[in-house]
């Protein structure tokens, strides 16, 4: 008869496709059941973070839900960080692990349920005769909230004979919140009639636009009112239209495309939680320009928002788009919570975003061979290889000093190509686990690895996983500036002692052939020619690639430059 971890297992396979992790005491008969009972596929990292990584980055590039899985105590507590990750990045996985037995704590235990708290995810425990049913509840908390569960099974509960697996509902997730009451339908008015009456409208969207599939809408939108637009950098290609898209707002922005934000006069934000990097400390926008936010946070997420509706981006927009378009203001138009017909929309005579060269103000600064001590110069090598990279590509990037290059230089065609997993908990060393868990979202995509040495590193142990998932589908750059160049930027220039900062210079090549991918190391431009021949080569029969840039530590982001400014 099917066991507790098997009830567990055939219910989680209900509604998930793809399990990462590691195999221990705890999650044994669980493995097994999803091995052998299900068509749940499992993929096996090296060091347990790595499971939650994957499983947090399939979900950014597929939109489905995956699980995480490992042992307990020291299993469970190397999740620790990945899982703070997930929860403050909004993304819904269920991690699945043993835990301490229904008797009582052994000596290797320790209190996980508090643990898992204390980052910010809640842990469902499931028993004998409640196993499915517990898995569903588990899964359905997940998605309606946007976060990562934990589902543990203790010790002496997991073989334990559950009988037969009982139907289990379908999760129930909330319908797309849409305004309600008076006060919103006058705040959508208010927006329609700042949008009509402004001569340099400017929209701004954020991943939370993208999940509630806001595009269409969004387009329409931008040309019922003339807007301009622009995304936050977990936006990047939200907007259908790109020929009047300023590209990423913040630090990673081109320095025209952010002066002509400033000149906006009316900006409405759609999904973007406005963060410090987003809003440039402050500074994107003039003291002048009136900002709307659209979001489904309780209220305003920064003090320059001077108008706040609570509401699903796609909703809001086609409330937008039908108020723009009749020309009138009817406080009792409805929201609907099925998608719009949105039609063709009315052409705004003489519009600021016809006026202007958004191809020259989205222009960064093209970079030199070599930077000034004989190294790599990071622009112009990010340029080329934007150039040379596949176009159907998923771009996966570790935390560092480094982000500012794939960014600014690498555009992607929608949102779900491009992540940055550690980036809402400032953490590095989470590159090579999101390639396992986006080659498995996007079997048909070439997934791109961006990583600094310093993450590089202290992620070594799932290199192979990478390589081992996406084969010739798989690339990864490495800005190899024999440093943490975050902590030399910020502190160094402090003066404080560079020695804790600096890395002894790494072979990352020869770290690729131990694991059966190719290395190059990469000096100057032409090293890079290998990126294109390789692109030109059919995927089943090359390697995965590992470009080792030996970068000038020397040339500092132009968002770094903006956060050494502010800290001192």
């Amino acid at each position: 008869m099917p066991t507790v971890s098997a009830h567990v297992a055939l219910t989680l396979a209900q509604h998930i496709d793809a399990v990462f992790g590691v195999m221990g005491n705890g999650n044994a008969y669980f493995l097994d059941a999803i091995e052998k009972q299900t068509s749940a596929v499992f993929t096996a990292v090296r060091h347990e973070q790595g499971a939650v990584v994957a499983a947090d980055a399939h979900h950014r590039a597929s939109g489905r839900i995956a699980a995480a899985t490992a042992t307990y105590g020291a299993g469970f507590t190397n999740t620790l960080t990945a899982l703070a990750e997930s929860v403050q990045a909004h993304v819904p996985l269920v991690l699945v692990v043993g835990d301490e037995p229904t008797s009582g704590r052994r000596p290797w235990d320790v209190d996980q349920i508090a643990l898992a708290s204390a980052v910010g995810a809640r842990t469902y425990t499931v028993g004998r005769a409640d196993a499915a049913a517990t898995t569903v509840i588990a899964i359905e908390h997940a998605l309606t909230y946007h976060v990562p569960v934990v589902l543990a099974i203790p010790y002496d509960v997991a073989a334990l004979d559950a009988g037969p697996v009982p139907p289990a509902p379908t999760p129930r997730v909330p319908a797309p919140l849409s305004p309600s009451g008076e006060f919103g339908a006058g705040m959508l008015d208010e927006i329609a009639t700042a949008l009509r009456g402004a001569q340099r409208p400017f929209l701004l969207a954020g991943r939370g636009a993208w999940l509630a599939g806001a595009s269409e809408a969004l387009g329409a939108l931008a040309d019922a009112s003339g807007a301009l637009t622009a995304s936050t950098a977990l936006g990047r290609g939200v907007f259908p239209a790109t020929q009047y898209d300023l590209g990423v707002t913040g630090g990673f922005g081109a320095e025209g495309a952010m002066d002509l934000i400033r000149q906006a006069d009316v900006a409405v934000v759609f999904g973007a939680s406005l963060n410090q990097f987003t809003m440039r400390f402050g500074e994107l926008f003039a003291p002048g320009t009136r900002v709307f936010q659209v979001d489904t946070a309780p209220a305003a997420t920064h003090a320059h928002v001077g108008g706040f509706v609570r509401g699903d981006a796609r909703l809001v927009a086609e409330a937008l788009v039908g108020r723009l378009n009749t020309n009138t203001s009817p406080a009792s138009q409805s929201v609907r919570a099925e998608p719009a017909d949105i039609g063709e929309p009315q052409a705004a005579a003489a519009t600021w975003r016809e006026s202007v060269d958004v191809s020259a103000a989205r222009t960064y600064d093209a970079g030199d061979p070599l930077a000034a001590n004989g190294r790599l110069d990071p622009r112009s090598a990010a340029r080329r290889i934007g150039e040379l990279l596949p176009e159907d590509r998923v771009v996966v990037s570790d935390g560092g000093h480094f982000i500012g290059w794939a960014n600014m230089y690498w555009p992607v065609a929608s949102p779900d190509r491009m992540m940055m997993i550690g980036t809402a908990f400032q953490a590095i060393g989470q590159g090579w686990p999101s390639v396992v868990g986006a080659a498995r979202a996007r079997p048909e995509s070439t997934i791109v690895l961006t990583s600094g040495d310093g993450g590089g590193l202290m992620a070594i142990a799932d290199l192979e996983s990478a390589v081992r998932a996406a084969g010739g589908r798989g690339c990864a750059v490495i800005w190899n500036d024999a440093a943490y160049g975050a902590e030399v930027n910020l502190y160094g220039l402090k003066g404080l002692a560079e020695a804790p900062m600096r890395i002894p210079e790494v072979d990352f090549a020869a770290f690729a052939a131990a694991v059966g991918a190719e290395g190059v190391v990469v000096r100057a431009l032409a090293d890079l020619d290998r990126l294109g021949t390789w692109t030109s080569e059919d995927a089943s029969a090359r390697r995965f690639l590992l470009l080792d840039l030996r970068i000038s530590g020397d040339v500092i982001a132009p968002y770094q430059q903006e956060i050494i400014r502010v800290n001192s």
